[in-house]
């Protein structure tokens, strides 16, 4: 790499790694600030929280990272324009053609990144945290719950009380479970419990062993008491968790022809391609003169350039899950018009001299 190509990649490396971490900074922070709200941590704990919110983070960055690029672009190259750099850089020979070599060298690497944060990170990410998520939901999410202390809630009736338990807090011993349901109530007592760790695609669930299950009838005298050695608790009818595109791996959705999986393998496969036409795009628009009027309203076109296409991605991706458009062209129709775009933006007589070179 020539010494000009370094030295431009280096002024946009330096904005880009910035945007980065505050952009990310503040989505954590806006993440932890709402579970807060939510009082997720009485759910799950405070580790569980920060585990959940690095979640949220990461898959964030699929979108986070062609921002913090589109933005690293119009700063670095814009302030070189406006301290004439480019123009002295012009005066030796380095054409555009050069600068936008410049660009690629970084847009390249990062679109791939983004790519495969997009196709196997978030996937990955989307599951852990639909566990998560599942586990805080979870009345009987026993993690939550002191020895000695009885729990109670009023929306569905139950009334959870244990004895003690180890020192991992996973082992229970002697546990009273009531719940009041249409029709009558239950009641179980467990002489020892353990909370299983849900397996992927499963809800959280709990190991009761030598035991009693009332079952009561408010109407009738037909009451049932059952002993059992061991049973598998859960806090609901089923224990798979909903089908979910969003974390289902790349592979899978590669072999479905739904019209919700073919949009969301689109989504993911466009990250890389969507990250280097907005690097692309954002080039004219750091040719700010000094004067800080025309650099400001340059910068407000931008903004409305990138506002515009965030709203087209979503509607050509709801487009394709609703059926209204098909595989083909998908989603790629917004690609094909910025790549149009980026090119009219990069040379004003782009196609002429796309001609030409021909």
């Amino acid at each position: 790499m020539k010494i000009i190509d370094k030295y431009i990649t280096r002024e946009l490396l330096i904005p880009f790694t910035v945007l980065i971490v505050i952009l990310s900074g503040l989505f954590s922070s806006f993440s932890s600030a709402r579970f807060l709200a939510e009082a997720v941590t009485e759910s799950l704990g405070i580790f569980a929280m920060l585990e959940l919110v690095g979640l949220k983070t990461l898959i964030a960055l699929e979108v986070l990272v062609p921002i913090a690029l589109y933005i690293a672009v119009i700063i670095g190259l814009g302030r070189m324009n406006r301290d004439q750099e480019i123009n002295v850089l012009r005066s030796a020979g380095i054409s555009e053609h050069r600068i936008i070599y410049a660009v690629l060298i970084i847009a390249i690497p990062v679109g791939i990144i983004s790519g495969v944060l997009s196709m196997f990170a978030r996937p990955w990410a989307y599951e852990e945290s639909y566990i998560l998520n599942a586990q805080a939901e979870a009345e009987l999410n026993t993690d939550r719950f002191q020895a000695g202390r009885f729990y109670g809630s009023e929306k569905s009736g139950r009334v959870v009380y244990i004895d003690s338990k180890d020192e991992s807090g996973k082992e229970m011993r002697n546990i009273f479970h009531f719940v009041s349901k249409e029709g009558g109530s239950e009641i179980l007592f467990a002489k020892e419990g353990i909370q299983k760790r849900p397996a992927r695609g499963e809800r959280p669930q709990l190991h009761l062993f030598d035991g009693n299950l009332y079952k009561l009838k408010h109407a009738s005298t037909k009451d049932t008491v059952s002993h059992f050695e061991k049973l598998v608790y859960f806090d609901d009818d089923s224990n798979e968790l909903d089908y979910k595109r969003k974390s289902t791996a790349t592979r899978t959705l590669m072999d479905s022809d739904r019209p919700p999986d073919i949009a969301e393998l689109q989504w993911r496969l466009s990250r890389p391609i969507s990250t280097i036409l907005l690097a692309l795009i954002a080039i004219p628009f750091s040719r700010t003169s000094p004067r800080r009027t025309e650099g400001e309203r340059i910068y407000f076109y931008a903004a409305l350039v990138f506002a515009i296409y965030y709203i087209l991605s979503g509607l050509a991706q709801t487009w394709v899950e609703q059926g209204i458009i098909g595989s083909v062209p998908g989603v790629w129709w917004l690609y094909v018009l910025m790549a149009v775009v980026s090119l009219s933006l990069l040379f004003p007589n782009g196609w002429k001299q796309l001609f030409r070179s021909k």
